[in-house]
């Protein structure tokens, strides 16, 4: 089975469609802290919507343009990164990710979305990840640049939530740019 330690109790896995029933409980704990940012988060409200949010990832994966990893706390599942839009012809993709209260403070989001990038950058051949949110959502913000991310824009009114609209920023990094790449 495929995981990576990231320390303290928590690693990062494949998150898979069967486990729906386990994402769901998770995502019922997390609502609150991850809806405003994270547009599945509100469609994935019973035990089928929570599979078709994490089949869409599989089909994703399976035509290699994304996928979506857990991250386990003491064997609870309490958030993840994602990656999607993956265009082989452009080389650029975007990351994002979620986390509940419970997992806040340790670095999760961190160390698991810099693995991500490692990944996409060693393994996919991805030349450019972006990162977006909106600019209310500091904690994301702040998780970009402790990725060496570059804000390079903000995008105003383009996302909607619950009606209203809101500006997205735009962070990235280029693979040159990625540290430790001369290895």
């Amino acid at each position: 089975m495929f995981k990576v330690e990231l320390g303290g109790g928590a690693e990062l896995r494949p998150l898979e469609p069967w486990r729906a029933g386990e994402f769901l409980a998770h995502i019922d704990r997390a609502r609150a802290s991850v809806d405003p940012w994270i547009p599945w988060a509100s469609r994935s409200t019973d035990r089928e919507s929570a599979r078709a949010t994490l089949q869409k990832y599989a089909d994703l994966q399976a035509r290699g343009e994304g996928r979506i990893l857990g991250i386990w706390l003491d064997r609870v599942l309490v958030g993840g990164v994602m990656t999607f839009g993956y265009d082989p012809a452009s080389g650029v993709c975007e990351v994002g990710c979620w986390l509940e209260p419970s997992g806040s403070g340790r670095g999760l989001i961190t160390k698991a979305a810099g693995l991500l990038i490692e990944w996409l950058i060693r393994e996919r051949d991805v030349y450019r990840i972006e990162w977006h949110c909106r600019p209310d959502n500091v904690a994301s913000s702040n998780v970009a640049r402790r990725l060496g991310m570059k804000h390079e824009a903000t995008l105003r009114a383009n996302f909607v939530w619950k009606g209203a609209r809101h500006d997205t920023e735009i962070w990235a990094v280029l693979a040159p740019e990625w540290p430790g790449l001369e290895d």
